[in-house]
């Protein structure tokens, strides 16, 4: 398995209100390093993030069948798992690439545990694809940072989670949108994920950013980063640039 650890990916924009086909995004040379793993005519099976919202994982299909040919990838068939097909995970062994997207972790999670996605793709041997809640819920142990009005409050919302144990990093995706934000009359960053990083590593990315994990468990990381690790932050890496992890 090859598998990317992206914050966004791109392939889409927002026009009038409505969500249109666009190139994916290919800061740090992630659509360069994409195209040397992709195989002509690909067969994509995106895992949606939000199994019970059809409008929104029709419009995801919609824009990314046209968005991976306009960045020179070619695909041959591209479906959406969610409520209506969750057998489509019985042909992953058929996929040349599996892509999971963006949306709520705990919704996504989930949905995971429900099609039993973990040992589904054990011995998987194509590339996965994964952005936002779909890296984050890659880690062996997920890190859920509360982002719903109310999670952070909640002493019940479980902000550490079992994952898909493609990885063991946990990311903090969006970095330059969220590091300003405020969730619960708290700063997100300084009062939540600063705090939730005792005893854990957690390695904030902005879009753009993205991690490759390598068929013998290497990762390297490419763009601007950050680690948050007991209630501190250092850059880690830079736009143009790459480092081990």
């Amino acid at each position: 398995m090859k598998l990317y650890l992206t914050s966004a990916i791109g392939g889409d924009v927002k026009e009038d209100g409505m969500r249109k086909p666009a190139p994916l995004l290919p800061f740090n040379g992630f659509t360069y390093f994409l195209k040397q793993d992709w195989v002509e005519n690909a067969k994509v099976l995106i895992i949606s993030a939000s199994p019970a919202d059809y409008e929104r994982n029709d419009s995801i299909l919609r824009c990314l069948r046209e968005a991976f040919p306009m960045s020179g990838l070619s695909v041959s068939y591209m479906d959406i798992c969610d409520d209506r097909k969750e057998n489509l995970t019985d042909r992953i062994g058929e996929m040349d690439v599996v892509l999971l997207s963006g949306g709520h972790v705990p919704t996504q999670n989930a949905f995971f545990q429900k099609i039993g996605l973990k040992e589904k793709l054990t011995n998987y041997q194509g590339i996965v694809i994964a952005y936002s809640a779909g890296s984050m819920n890659c880690a062996e142990l997920v890190y859920a940072s509360p982002e719903a009005d109310g999670e952070a409050l909640d002493p019940n919302y479980k902000r550490w989670i079992p994952g898909l144990g493609l990885t063991n990093v946990n990311i903090f995706p969006h970095f330059e949108a969220l590091r300003e934000d405020w969730l619960d009359g708290m700063r997100v960053v300084e009062d939540i994920v600063f705090q939730d990083s005792f005893h854990h590593e957690i390695i904030a990315m902005n879009n753009g950013t993205f991690i490759v994990v390598d068929e013998n468990g290497k990762h390297t990381l490419f763009g601007e980063a950050y680690r948050i690790k007991d209630g501190r932050m250092e850059q880690i890496c830079q736009n143009g640039e790459s480092v081990m992890l």
